[in-house]
């Protein structure tokens, strides 16, 4: 049956993606995204006809487009009202910002690298370091409040 779904929609539901997005990569992204969202949700999706199963893949894939969108206009928001030095050219030299992000413990400083110069969201590095995704958002932020405090004059 996943099989089915996934030869049957993959192709349009690409098509519909990179369209709605603009980019074929994030579109990809999204239809993976999509299918294992339908994974997840198997009992659902398994319990619906094939007209069914097709409506729930196209709402899927654009609520996470959504989603998606929501989040980068946040993060963007976030990183403009915080104004860390780090992120301005004018900022500290790429040396001393070496130095400083070592002074993080070497597990936090992989996940902010993760987070903040590889563009991964807290749920993906979760997964990857298999750990609770709070977890990731509570270390991320006890990072950036560090950072912070070495980072005023």
């Amino acid at each position: 049956m996943w099989e089915d779904l996934y030869e049957g929609y993959q192709t349009e539901l690409l098509a519909y993606g990179t369209r709605m997005t603009g980019s074929k990569e994030l579109a990809e992204d999204l239809v993976q995204e999509t299918f294992i969202k339908a994974l997840i949700h198997a009992s659902t999706v398994t319990d619906l006809s094939p007209s069914q199963q097709r409506a729930w893949l196209y709402r899927t894939f654009k609520n996470l487009f959504f989603d998606r969108c929501r989040r980068a206009v946040l993060e963007q928001e976030y990183l403009h009202s915080v104004q860390l030095p780090l992120w301005e050219p004018s900022g500290i030299p790429e040396v001393e910002t070496a130095m400083l992000l070592q002074s993080i413990a070497p597990q936090d400083r992989t996940i902010f690298q993760l987070r903040y110069f590889d563009g991964y969201t807290a749920q993906e590095i979760a997964q990857m370091l298999n750990i609770p995704p709070g977890t990731v958002r509570s270390k991320l932020s006890r990072c950036r409040n560090y950072l912070k405090q070495q980072l005023q004059p």
